[in-house]
C-alpha cells in the first residue's frame, strides 16, 4: 500500500537565465585623453572661445570692409554701429587694428612655442639621457641663459633689427627654449631608468634611436602643456616688449603696440585702451585654461573629475 504522504513530483527545471552579455568597447589613448580633457568645463569653454579669436583674428580681414591701415572715418570716433570699437585719433578703424594687433601677437606666440619646444625638448633630453659631465655642462649654459635680462637683451636687439613679428618672435625663443630644455630634461632623467629603454639598449639602439626613438615620444604630453604656456608667455611677453617700444614696430601693429600708442587716452578715449587691453587677457586667459585641463587629460595620476 502506497504511502498517504505522496512525494511531490520534482518540479521542472527553472528556465536558464539569460547571461548578460558585456561588451567591453577598447578605447585609445587619445580618446580616454580627450574625455578627460571634455570634464575640464573651463577647458572646453577656453578652447571654444580661443579658437573664435583666432578665427576673427585671421579670417576677419577678409570679410571686414575695413583694412586695418585705411584712412577714412573721423578721428577720435567713439564706438557705433558703424565702427564697433570706434577710431583712433587719426580715422583707422580700431576694431580691424585689434583685429590685425590679434592676428600678429598670435603669430608671435605660436612661433615662439613652436621654435622653444623644437630646440629645447632635444636639448633636454640630450644632457638627461648622457647625464655626468655632459649634462652638467649643458645645464650650466641654461643657468646662464635664465640669468640673462630678456626685455634688456631685447631691446638691444630690436635697435639693429627692424621688429617685424618674426624678429620678435626669434628674440623670445632664444630666451624661451631653456624653459623647455630643463623641464625635459627633469623627465628624462626618470625615464632613462625605466625598462623599455634598457630593452632598446639590449637590441643595439644608437643613443640618437633612443633619445628621439623612445624618449621624446613618452615627454609629448609635458611638451604639450609647456607648449600651451609657451604661447601664453609669448603673448604676453611680446605685449610687455610692444608697450615699451621694443617690440613690432608701425605701421604694422599689435597688441602690445596699440595698448601702448593708446596709454595716454585712457582718460578721454579709453576705448583705445581697454579693447587691446582686454583681448590680451582673454587670449593669456583661455591658453592657460586649456594647459590646465591639457594638464589632467595627459597625466595618468590625475583622476579627479572636474565640474
Amino acid at each position: 500500500m502506497s504511502d498517504a504522504s505522496t512525494k511531490a513530483a520534482p518540479s521542472a527545471e527553472p528556465p536558464a537565465r539569460a547571461e548578460r552579455e558585456f561588451t567591453v568597447k577598447e578605447r585609445t589613448q587619445f580618446q580616454i585623453v580627450l574625455s578627460r580633457f571634455l570634464r575640464h568645463r573651463a577647458a572646453v569653454v577656453s578652447l571654444v572661445v580661443l579658437l573664435l579669436i583666432i578665427l576673427w583674428a585671421y579670417l576677419g580681414q577678409r570679410v571686414w570692409p575695413r583694412a586695418y591701415n585705411w584712412l577714412e572715418g573721423p578721428g577720435s570716433a567713439a564706438p557705433s554701429l558703424q565702427y564697433p570699437m570706434g577710431t583712433d585719433e587719426v580715422g583707422h578703424d580700431y576694431f580691424s587694428r585689434v583685429m590685425r594687433g590679434a592676428q600678429q601677437s598670435l603669430n608671435v606666440a605660436f612661433l615662439v612655442a613652436l621654435l622653444s619646444t623644437a630646440i629645447g625638448a632635444p636639448y633636454g633630453a640630450i644632457a638627461g639621457y648622457f647625464g655626468g659631465r655632459v649634462d652638467m655642462v649643458m645645464m650650466r649654459i641654461v643657468d646662464v641663459m635664465l640669468t640673462l635680462p630678456v626685455i634688456a637683451v631685447a631691446g638691444m636687439l630690436t635697435q639693429y633689427l627692424r621688429g617685424t613679428w618674426w624678429v620678435v618672435a626669434l628674440i623670445l625663443a632664444g630666451f624661451g627654449w631653456v624653459v623647455n630644455a630643463r623641464v625635459v630634461r627633469g623627465v628624462v632623467l626618470s625615464l632613462r631608468e625605466q625598462e623599455f629603454i634598457e630593452a632598446a639598449r639590449a637590441l643595439g639602439a644608437s643613443d640618437a634611436r633612443v633619445i628621439f626613438r623612445h624618449l621624446i615620444p613618452n615627454v609629448t604630453g609635458v611638451l604639450i602643456v609647456q607648449a600651451t604656456l609657451d604661447i601664453a608667455g609669448a603673448i604676453l611677453a611680446e605685449a610687455g616688449l610692444s608697450f615699451i617700444g621694443l617690440g613690432i614696430q608701425g605701421p604694422d601693429t599689435s597688441l602690445g603696440l596699440l595698448t601702448n600708442l593708446s596709454q595716454e587716452a585712457v582718460g578721454t578715449r579709453p576705448w583705445l585702451f581697454y579693447f587691446p587691453g582686454l583681448t590680451i587677457i582673454a587670449i593669456a586667459l583661455t591658453i592657460n585654461f586649456i594647459g590646465d585641463g591639457l594638464r589632467d587629460a595627459l597625466d595618468p595620476r590625475q583622476t579627479r573629475q572636474r565640474r
